[in-house]
């Protein structure tokens, strides 16, 4: 409760508002993921609702006090080179009826890129588990959720709602933002 008075507090103080609705279960996409204030944004925002998101975040900044922090915020380390293992326990971890919610920034980096990481579908895929597009959108000053669905295996089609959800919203560096395109889509 008082983690969702701060955040309220916090993200009211900074006028943005946070806006929508997650489920209990499932696999959060956020974007665009173009500065380190995302990170902030998506913490305040899972405090404001009162969930812990299981964020992945690259094993490099899991040092010092930035490490214990990111841990004590759900967020787990995520070696880029050899992902399977850490997916391999988030899958098990997500087995049963508890609340569970994994959050992937599906762009892999804050630079621009070609592509978007399929990570996320695959998960989804695999667990059963629906997909969230969450979001955050600097000129409305708005961080939330957006639209749920289970991914039907047609990953263009799929893929196509992902790009009209986030055609309208930017970053705090529009510049870096990678379109949504996975290279499985051909």
């Amino acid at each position: 409760m008082l983690r969702r008075r701060i955040a309220g507090l916090a993200l009211r103080a900074v006028r943005w508002e946070a806006v929508g609705d997650v489920p209990q279960r499932g696999v959060l996409v956020g974007a665009p993921h173009t500065s380190n204030w995302d990170w902030v944004l998506t913490m305040l925002l899972a405090w404001r609702y009162g969930i812990t998101i299981r964020l992945l975040v690259k094993k490099e900044l899991f040092v010092g006090p930035l490490g214990w922090l990111l841990r004590r915020t759900g967020a787990v380390e995520l070696d880029r080179k050899n992902p399977a293992a850490t997916i391999k326990d988030l899958l098990a971890e997500s087995e049963g009826d508890d609340p569970w919610l994994i959050g992937i920034a599906a762009e892999g980096t804050r630079s621009r890129g070609t592509h978007w990481k399929s990570g996320f579908y695959r998960i989804a895929q695999q667990t059963g588990l629906p997909i969230t597009l969450a979001f955050i959108d600097t000129p409305s000053r708005t961080v939330g959720w957006g639209p749920t669905f289970h991914p039907t295996g047609d990953v263009a089609a799929d893929m196509d709602l992902v790009r009209d959800f986030y055609a309208d919203k930017t970053g705090f560096r529009p510049e870096n933002f990678t379109p949504p395109l996975l290279r499985e889509e051909g």
